[in-house]
């Protein structure tokens, strides 16, 4: 393993284990087969559960269908996260994480992507690809932005509003939330080591 590659995999790791700092991965609705198929442990009083992430190493082969049906190349990182690991949707934060569920293949993290067909569509055709969206219930999509492509295939990290797109066919972009998808997994991170700080008192 080459030393990028390491430092990725330590990163990834880390973000990971960020997730549970920010939401509380309940597995409550058997409807949802992600969080369910993700779940551990015995039900709780209500019968609801807790979901893990869970480290899936995927050929990189089953990329090639989602990567036919994109303007471009998701950046290095995202790419070895969706390579390495599988899990629900999840809020961290300032944003939501799209599933990337467990499966043979990466079809649900495309159907998470571009299951709203008229978003999706208008987004790509625009130059943004979405991963993610807001907190909560903010559902303005969060993209990596093709127009600003930097090295080695890294774009910057925009919201959109989604109600611009679904009553005016418009793009605004709302906010930028990091220059690249690296930087906003580093800043995951920083965030989460911080609310832990403060829990401790340490």
């Amino acid at each position: 393993m080459g030393a990028r590659l390491e430092r990725d995999e330590a990163l990834l790791q880390k973000f990971v284990a960020s997730f549970q700092k920010f939401d509380d991965m309940l597995a409550m609705d058997p409807s949802d087969t992600i969080e369910w198929q993700l779940a551990v442990g015995d039900s709780d009083q209500y019968g609801w559960k807790r979901w893990r992430p869970v480290k899936i190493d995927t050929n990189p082969s089953f990329l090639e269908p989602i990567y036919a049906k994109l303007p471009a190349r998701f950046p290095p990182l995202y790419e070895r996260l969706v390579l390495s690991y599988r899990w629900a949707e999840v809020e961290l934060d300032s944003y939501r994480l799209r599933a990337n569920g467990p499966g043979p293949d990466l079809n649900g993290l495309w159907e998470e992507i571009a299951g709203d067909d008229f978003l999706f569509k208008t987004l790509i055709h625009a130059g943004y690809i979405p991963f993610g969206k807001g907190p909560d219930v903010d559902y303005d999509p969060m993209c990596f932005d093709l127009s600003a492509r930097k090295e080695n295939s890294e774009f910057r990290i925009v919201k959109i509003d989604h109600e611009e797109i679904l009553c005016n066919s418009r793009i605004e972009v709302v906010s930028e939330l990091a220059k690249t998808f690296e930087d906003l997994v580093l800043q995951t991170i920083e965030r989460a080591a911080h609310i832990e700080k403060n829990r401790t008192g340490s």
